[in-house]
């Protein structure tokens, strides 16, 4: 009778500790929750595919051992509110991690939802992985604990551009034109600021801010740009609001140079064509005509599977540090993988990289790019299938764009 119990006893224990999260395998689910429809769908299709791509090659080569990745996509529309009905959804089906980047009221509104969500809910924890909405607020005055960035934010970018641009003596005019939310007043905030301290002499000859996504015609932008006489562009819109600002300087052969964040993303290059070359700029966390062209086979596999281009290093650091944190912790429990993802270095598409515990904000190197025609040597990937690509023109060290930062981390107990 002993050894029978002792028996039944052993069995229901192996049960227990096979059924438990910690032994078992976990699929660990990530909510893409981003626009996937209207005006800035083409950018959302491609990043969540970007990170579909990313969540098989960390399964393949087992970035998380005993776990699997898999990231779906919920729809937001480009709207704050919209995404957050989208975020009590994936609550409510068991999402403890979710990724947006795609604007960053959005992102701002969803951080205040995690934020009062987790504090009333204990033990269903949600993290979010922000790969692109760069307001430098984020990481400073609304930090949170549960928020991790891995794009460089606005000011970084700022820091970066600004210092190629204060060594070209030809750059007199400066006109600048944004979307008008939190993003696109970072840019023109910061962009008049680090100017005035590296190049004092240069004048801003414009400032815009327009709608975002609702501007159809760019025309009468464009026109008051050319007859400011600026001979420099620096914008931060992204999407369809960079391509259809770019193919109205284009339609009105305006001269002026382009320094962008987003002239990578998904139909810009398309319209850019012939016309942008040697005049379109952008500075962002990766070229894909890298300096040892990191990431080609991520970038063949992608253009093979989706006929599309892969640019979004951001989507491949998440992946990275989500897992590293998994493994760190020894469980997909959200608030231990937190805790695990502070400070975490790594080596990514980019270089190496370190997430700042102070404000959760990736450290990185950045570049400074151009459009030009493709060659056999440092321009070998083109984008949508133009002939055109992006060469490298400087490598940006990480201490160089880094920033200071103002958060006071609020850390669970």
């Amino acid at each position: 009778m002993t050894k029978r119990l002792r028996s039944i006893l052993t069995t229901v224990g192996m049960l227990s500790a096979l059924s438990s999260p910690l032994a078992m395998a976990d699929t660990i689910k990530v909510a893409f929750i981003d626009p996937l429809s209207g005006p800035f769908a083409p950018v959302g299709q491609n990043l969540l595919r970007s990170y579909q791509m990313v969540a098989e090659i960390a399964n393949r080569e087992k970035w998380a051992p005993g776990h699997t990745f898999e990231v779906n996509g919920f729809d937001n529309k480009a709207s704050p509110q919209e995404s957050l009905t989208q975020l009590k959804t994936v609550i409510d089906q068991g999402y403890r991690y979710i990724t947006q980047g795609n604007g960053s009221g959005a992102a701002g509104a969803l951080i205040d939802a995690i934020n009062k969500h987790n504090e009333r809910n204990p033990g269903k924890e949600v993290v979010f992985l922000n790969y692109a909405a760069v307001d430098p607020d984020l990481t400073n005055s609304k930090c949170s604990f549960w928020h991790f960035r891995t794009d460089a934010n606005s000011d970084m970018k700022m820091e970066a551009m600004t210092t190629y641009i204060a060594k070209d003596k030809n750059i007199k005019k400066v006109y600048i034109i944004g979307q008008n939310y939190a993003h696109g007043q970072q840019v023109t905030r910061a962009a008049k600021e680090y100017l005035k301290r590296k190049r004092p002499d240069i004048e801003i000859v414009g400032d815009d801010l327009h709608p975002i996504g609702s501007v159809k015609d760019f025309s009468p932008y464009v026109a008051k740009i050319n007859a400011s006489g600026a001979d420099t562009v620096i914008t931060g819109n992204w999407g369809s609001d960079l391509a259809l600002l770019i193919k109205a300087a284009r339609e009105s052969d305006l001269k002026a140079k382009f320094y962008t964040y987003y002239a990578y993303t998904t139909g810009v290059p398309t319209v850019m064509g012939a016309a942008g070359a040697e005049h379109v700029r952008y500075v962002g966390t990766w070229n894909v005509n890298n300096e040892t062209y990191a990431g080609k086979d991520l970038i063949d596999a992608f253009k093979k599977k989706y006929n599309d281009d892969y640019y979004a290093v951001t989507t491949y650091s998440s992946i990275q540090l989500l897992a590293k944190g998994v493994v760190q912790a020894k469980s997909t429990d959200a608030v231990k993988v937190a805790f695990a993802m502070e400070g975490q270095k790594f080596k990514t598409l980019n270089g190496d990289v370190e997430m700042r515990k102070t404000d959760h904000q990736l450290q990185q190197p950045m570049y400074v790019t151009t459009w030009v025609k493709t060659n056999k040597k440092d321009v070998q990937f083109d984008q949508e299938n133009t002939g055109y690509g992006w060469r490298t023109d400087q490598k940006v060290d990480s201490f160089v764009a880094s920033q200071p930062t103002s958060c006071v981390m609020k850390r669970p107990s």
